[in-house]
């Protein structure tokens, strides 16, 4: 699924929801892929386009997508 992270605020909301989560869930931009959980290395992406999630723990999704309902962009 595609999100916009789109300020520092945001960022930081989504980092404190994720690390919530006992699963593994990524970041991919381009050709770089970094732990969702990382907020050192969501800023290292370009946050001006939007971002994939990838939620390695399928049974973790339907969470997922209620608690980050206000940044999907899919």
């Amino acid at each position: 699924m595609k999100i916009r992270l789109d300020s520092i605020d945001a960022v930081k909301n989504f980092v404190n929801k994720v690390n919530l989560y006992s699963g593994d869930i990524d970041i991919v931009s381009g050709r770089y892929t970094i732990d969702a959980k990382s907020i050192m290395g969501i800023f290292s992406l370009d946050l001006s386009k939007p971002l994939t999630v990838v939620i390695h723990d399928k049974s973790e999704e339907d969470k997922f997508r209620a608690d980050m309902a206000d940044i999907i962009v899919e």
